[in-house]
Protein backbone atom coordinates (compact mmCIF):
# COMPACT_ATOMS: atom_id res chain seq x y z
CA UNK A 1 0.00 0.00 0.00
CA UNK A 2 1.66 3.20 -0.45
CA UNK A 3 2.44 5.63 2.40
CA UNK A 4 3.80 9.14 2.64
CA UNK A 5 4.79 10.64 5.94
CA UNK A 6 5.46 14.07 6.42
CA UNK A 7 8.25 15.18 8.88
CA UNK A 8 10.48 18.36 9.91
CA UNK A 9 7.35 20.71 10.54
CA UNK A 10 7.35 23.24 13.87
CA UNK A 11 7.90 26.85 14.98
CA UNK A 12 10.28 29.04 13.53
CA UNK A 13 10.71 32.92 13.25
CA UNK A 14 9.99 35.43 10.09
CA UNK A 15 12.92 35.00 7.77
CA UNK A 16 14.01 31.52 9.22
CA UNK A 17 14.55 28.22 7.63
CA UNK A 18 12.71 24.47 7.72
CA UNK A 19 13.07 21.00 6.03
CA UNK A 20 10.22 19.07 5.62
CA UNK A 21 10.54 15.21 4.58
CA UNK A 22 8.32 13.16 2.99
CA UNK A 23 9.11 9.86 3.18
CA UNK A 24 7.47 7.52 0.98
CA UNK A 25 6.88 3.46 0.45
CA UNK A 26 4.61 1.07 -1.40
CA UNK A 27 5.78 2.46 -4.78
CA UNK A 28 8.18 3.06 -7.17
CA UNK A 29 9.20 6.87 -6.44
CA UNK A 30 10.67 7.02 -9.95
CA UNK A 31 7.52 6.54 -11.82
CA UNK A 32 5.67 9.38 -9.57
CA UNK A 33 5.15 13.06 -9.57
CA UNK A 34 5.23 14.35 -5.22
CA UNK A 35 4.00 17.49 -4.40
CA UNK A 36 3.53 19.73 -1.60
CA UNK A 37 0.63 21.15 -0.43
CA UNK A 38 -0.49 23.29 2.26
CA UNK A 39 -3.65 24.29 3.86
CA UNK A 40 -4.02 27.35 6.63
CA UNK A 41 -7.36 27.87 8.63
CA UNK A 42 -10.28 29.25 6.46
CA UNK A 43 -8.54 28.75 3.20
CA UNK A 44 -8.31 26.58 0.17
CA UNK A 45 -5.59 23.83 0.22
CA UNK A 46 -2.87 25.16 -2.21
CA UNK A 47 -0.40 23.69 -4.10
CA UNK A 48 3.17 24.51 -3.26
CA UNK A 49 5.61 22.66 -5.26
CA UNK A 50 5.63 19.22 -7.40
CA UNK A 51 8.96 17.39 -8.44
CA UNK A 52 9.03 14.77 -11.29
CA UNK A 53 11.59 12.67 -11.62
CA UNK A 54 10.67 11.04 -14.95
CA UNK A 55 9.75 14.52 -16.69
CA UNK A 56 12.84 15.81 -14.65
CA UNK A 57 10.61 18.83 -13.79
CA UNK A 58 9.95 21.20 -11.20
CA UNK A 59 7.28 23.62 -10.18
CA UNK A 60 6.56 26.14 -7.57
CA UNK A 61 3.53 28.44 -7.16
CA UNK A 62 4.21 31.96 -7.10
CA UNK A 63 4.72 33.35 -3.98
CA UNK A 64 7.29 30.71 -2.67
CA UNK A 65 9.40 31.31 -5.99
CA UNK A 66 13.19 31.94 -5.14
CA UNK A 67 12.56 30.77 -1.20
CA UNK A 68 11.41 26.99 -1.54
CA UNK A 69 13.27 24.13 -3.23
CA UNK A 70 11.69 20.72 -3.54
CA UNK A 71 14.27 17.60 -3.79
CA UNK A 72 14.27 14.04 -4.36
CA UNK A 73 16.44 11.35 -2.55
CA UNK A 74 16.24 8.20 -4.84
CA UNK A 75 18.39 6.21 -2.15
CA UNK A 76 16.12 7.18 0.67
CA UNK A 77 12.72 7.20 -1.16
CA UNK A 78 12.37 10.82 0.25
CA UNK A 79 11.04 14.13 -1.21
CA UNK A 80 12.20 17.07 0.50
CA UNK A 81 10.95 20.94 0.35
CA UNK A 82 13.40 23.29 1.69
CA UNK A 83 11.57 26.32 3.02
CA UNK A 84 13.91 29.49 3.48
CA UNK A 85 13.40 33.32 4.09
CA UNK A 86 9.51 31.83 6.00
CA UNK A 87 7.14 34.46 6.68
CA UNK A 88 4.23 34.45 8.73
CA UNK A 89 1.98 34.22 5.68
CA UNK A 90 3.91 30.49 5.20
CA UNK A 91 1.84 29.18 7.96
CA UNK A 92 -0.03 25.83 7.88
CA UNK A 93 0.31 22.25 7.44
CA UNK A 94 1.56 21.03 4.73
CA UNK A 95 0.79 17.52 2.95
CA UNK A 96 2.80 15.20 0.48
CA UNK A 97 1.01 14.01 -2.06
CA UNK A 98 1.80 11.46 -5.15
CA UNK A 99 0.28 10.70 -8.48
CA UNK A 100 1.29 8.66 -11.27
CA UNK A 101 0.49 11.48 -13.90
CA UNK A 102 -1.22 14.70 -13.96
CA UNK A 103 -2.91 17.11 -16.17
CA UNK A 104 -2.61 19.93 -13.51
CA UNK A 105 -0.10 19.45 -11.14
CA UNK A 106 -1.60 21.94 -8.33
CA UNK A 107 -5.12 20.19 -8.39
CA UNK A 108 -6.09 18.55 -5.40
CA UNK A 109 -8.09 15.97 -7.31
CA UNK A 110 -4.74 14.57 -9.29
CA UNK A 111 -3.69 12.74 -6.25
CA UNK A 112 -5.36 9.57 -4.95
CA UNK A 113 -2.11 9.12 -2.45
CA UNK A 114 -1.51 11.66 0.88
CA UNK A 115 0.51 11.49 3.59
CA UNK A 116 -1.02 12.43 7.28
CA UNK A 117 0.30 16.37 7.37
CA UNK A 118 2.50 18.26 9.54
CA UNK A 119 2.44 21.50 10.98
CA UNK A 120 4.19 24.76 10.16
CA UNK A 121 4.16 27.76 12.36
CA UNK A 122 6.40 31.25 11.50
CA UNK A 123 6.05 33.40 14.31
CA UNK A 124 8.19 35.98 16.40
Amino acid sequence: QVQLVESGGGLVQPGGSLRLSCATSGFTLDYYAISWFRQAPGKEREGVSCISSSAGSTYYTDSVKGRFTISIDNAKNTVYLQMNDLKPEDTAVYYCAATRQFISWAEQYEYPYWGQGTQVTVSS
